[in-house]
């Protein structure tokens, strides 16, 4: 049962990154919205979660590297409205 729980939790990443990707592809997103950035952390820390029950280095590094990006990109984004204020 906890083996379903991780897989579940990586499946539903890859749909938060993917969906990402799709709707900044289809222009229904931009690289610096919330709902992008969020969509891409929140995906990359579940597939990085359900990597925790079957370990693979390559793709908890890609997951890591994504995650980071993610990161920088939110923290990019609160700079830039707080400037704005």
């Amino acid at each position: 049962m906890q083996s379903l729980l991780f897989e579940v939790a990586g499946i539903i990443g890859v749909t938060f990154i993917v969906s990402a990707y799709l709707l900044l592809n289809m222009q229904r997103l931009t690289s610096t919205s919330l709902t992008y950035l969020w969509l891409n952390t929140v995906g990359a820390s579940l597939v990085i979660l359900s990597l925790l029950n079957t370990f693979n280095l390559a793709a908890f590094v890609l997951e890591l590297f994504w995650l980071v990006i993610s990161f920088v990109g939110l923290i990019r984004r609160k700079k830039t409205v707080a400037s704005i204020k």
